[in-house]
């Protein structure tokens, strides 16, 4: 068995963060969407700080807290002291974008158990500008631990599929985690003596049913360790430790099971496009160089169980590790030819076969399940030939290889929709017809990534704690936007509190139930020009026929879903999703498939609906026409489309 590795996919993030002693440390970060703040270093990294900025809300992490109190204390910001700040009343309330004003002040408390205050100088958009100052002698700083996860599948802790397995790769994040003197390293080799298991004047002890584990190094920086779990470590319930210059962090719970495989994603998200590649030369494939139907590839990860001989060093033979019962591709069984060790300490391989009936797209659904119906992340992969093509979206691998390595995508989105939805108050339904439109900026790698797309014939799932909010930048695409259609026309307005989004609520009989073509005009704005575009409604309309039946669903045992009708060519959307309180965070997992309307039946497998957490949520079914696309000056891509929209309250089980 040939073991190939790809310097590319062993997707170890190093990127180098700002660090700062603690001794009233001060600071003017501006936060984009998604950014999550350090208070304790002044870091911004993309998760586990003390706060995270979504574009709509700065949330609390892990144990940090916060008190919002307002402009009256802006003019004595600059004189607080640490005698002024309040000893207790923090709490993991969030703090909204219309509360993040100019010279609004907060009070926090760290991860790290410091206190502090800061106050909003300026707000672009959905990007805000904090001055903060952290009184860092209130205490002794140490590490400080926000969440362990697999290195590649990144699952967080509470959903039934989280998990760190022996002689996995693992990553740490949180604050202080090394030492912020000592200077960086590069990652670490697992030849000749092997990897390390002190770094950075840092070392991490694992304690299971009594028994004590130490894992090794492949790098340390204050804010993300990543190791290999001994394979001696039992299975249990655990704590992890991280001791830092003679200073231990409060012992932090893991979960260490047999196994719990994470795919590389080519982005290091932990989903959307996948890292395969080709046996017979290495290349890795893409959007443009999509994997033919029966091919052999081969994935990278890690977590498919114990394998001592590689906790520290490379040992190139190959060693099988069958955690994996099935691989499946667009929903189609796949033959996995070989699993296990790649080399690497904590590297796992696995040799599949793409199946010959696997639905063809860009980003066609790949999981593995284990033998008790776990499963792992979700990525997706391009199956085809030559550059892939999802018909439905209106979109190529062509398009998608360009846009992604962009350094920013610009794009829009308008659309017409029928929704039938529960009522908020008093039972019962409610129907809203509304025509919108959205234009927002990426990051190429966002728009390749692809996290929440799925091609028709699978499912993906995304998993996540806390509150997320929208990644883009919004761009003006003027005052308004016209819509006529068989109905009569409207005027499509911009909301302030959400930026790029423009809507209208459509009168009764303004969307015809045999169909039609709507049209959408803008006269254009400073980001965005003029343009025009289309949009057909789906015609006869499709009807949910079992939603009846479906207010509560056991996860395990999955679900069907049927329906009558749908336009000729379009497709089915079924998405559901549920929230739970875990460890005081919102845990939040969302489903998404996608079938051809003349299926008319859709089975959800129990190891999608499986990997969400048991709650409340709910289920949607949306008939869409196929996609059109259209252009303006100032975007990249620009898509339309129109579908109908059945929605119920749910509870998984």
């Amino acid at each position: 068995m040939r073991s190939l590795l790809i310097t590319t996919t062993v997707a170890i993030l190093t990127a180098a963060f700002p660090i700062a002693a603690l001794a009233n440390l001060t600071g003017t970060p501006t936060l984009a969407p998604g950014t999550s703040l350090s208070f304790d270093t002044g870091a911004t990294t993309a998760s586990g700080a003390d706060v995270i900025w979504s574009g709509t809300a700065l949330t609390p992490q892990g144990g940090a807290g916060l008190i919002e109190a307002g402009t009256a204390l802006a003019a004595s910001f600059p004189s607080l002291t640490s005698a002024f700040l309040p000893s207790t009343g923090y709490t993991a309330n969030q703090i909204s974008l219309g509360q993040m004003v100019v010279n609004n002040v907060f009070f926090y408390k760290t991860n790290g158990g410091n206190r502090g205050a800061a106050i909003v100088t300026a707000v672009n958009g959905q990007t805000i500008t904090l001055n903060f100052i952290t009184f860092g002698t209130l205490g002794q700083a140490g590490p400080v631990i926000t969440q362990v996860l697999n290195n590649y599948g990144l699952v967080p802790a509470g959903f039934s599929n989280y998990g760190i397995a022996p002689g996995s790769l693992f990553i740490v994040k949180g604050s202080g985690l090394a030492d912020p003197n000592a200077q960086a390293l590069p990652l670490q080799s697992s030849s000749g003596a092997g990897l390390p298991t002190t770094l950075n004047n840092t070392s991490v002890k694992v304690s299971v049913n009594g028994t004590i584990t130490t894992p090794a190094f492949y790098y340390a920086i204050a804010s993300q360790l990543a190791m290999v779990l001994p394979s001696n470590t039992p299975v249990g319930t655990g704590t992890l430790t991280v001791t830092t210059s003679g200073i231990s962090s409060a012992a932090f719970t893991i979960q260490v099971v047999a196994n719990a495989m994470g795919f590389d994603a080519y982005y290091g998200t932990g989903s959307g496009l996948g890292v395969a590649v080709n046996t017979a030369d290495g290349s890795l494939y893409n959007y443009n160089n999509s994997i033919p139907p029966g091919t052999t590839v081969l994935m990278f990860g890690s977590g498919l169980g114990a394998d001592a001989a590689r906790d520290t060093q490379y040992v190139p033979a190959a060693f099988s590790i069958n955690s994996l019962a099935h691989i499946y591709v667009g929903g189609a069984d796949a033959t996995i030819v070989y699993q296990g060790a790649s080399g690497f300490p904590g590297l796992n391989q696995v040799n599949v076969t793409i199946p010959v009936n696997a639905p063809k797209g860009c980003n066609v659904s790949v999981v593995g399940v284990n033998a008790a119906g776990t499963p792992t992340n979700y990525i997706t992969l391009p199956i085809g030939n030559g550059p892939c093509s999802d018909p439905a979206f209106g979109t190529s691998g062509s398009v998608f290889q360009t846009l992604s390595g962009q350094t920013t995508v610009k794009s829009g989105f308008v659309g017409i929709s029928h929704s039938i939805s529960p009522a908020p108050t008093g039972g019962g339904t409610q129907t809203t017809d509304i025509a919108f439109a959205t234009f927002q900026s990426y990051t190429g790698a966002a728009f390749g990534s692809a996290s929440s797309s799925v091609s028709p014939g699978g499912c993906t799932v995304n998993q996540s704690l806390a509150a997320t909010g929208a990644t883009g930048t919004a761009l003006d695409a003027g005052t308004s936007i016209s819509v006529n259609g068989p109905g009569g026309n409207a005027t499509l307005t911009g909301i302030p509190q959400i930026p790029g989004y423009y809507y209208a609520q459509l009168a009764s009989g303004f969307i015809s139930p045999s169909g039609g073509t709507y049209s959408f005009a803008g006269t254009g704005g400073k980001d965005v020009g003029a343009f025009n575009a289309s949009v057909v409604y789906p015609s006869p309309a499709l009807t949910w026929t079992n939603q009846g039946s479906l207010g509560a669903i056991t996860r395990a045992s999955g679900m069907q879903i049927t329906w009558n009708g749908g336009a000729p060519g379009s497709f089915v959307v079924v998405t559901g999703s549920s929230t739970a309180l875990v460890n005081g965070q919102t845990a939040t997992g969302t489903f998404q498939c996608i079938a051809p309307a003349s299926q008319i039946v859709l089975n959800v497998p129990g190891y999608v609906t499986g990997a969400l957490p048991a709650g409340s949520g709910g289920l949607t079914v949306e008939n869409y026409t196929n996609y059109q696309t259209f252009t303006a000056p100032g975007i990249d891509i620009g898509i339309s489309a129109a579908y109908i929209s059945y929605a119920i309250n749910t509870k998984y089980n």
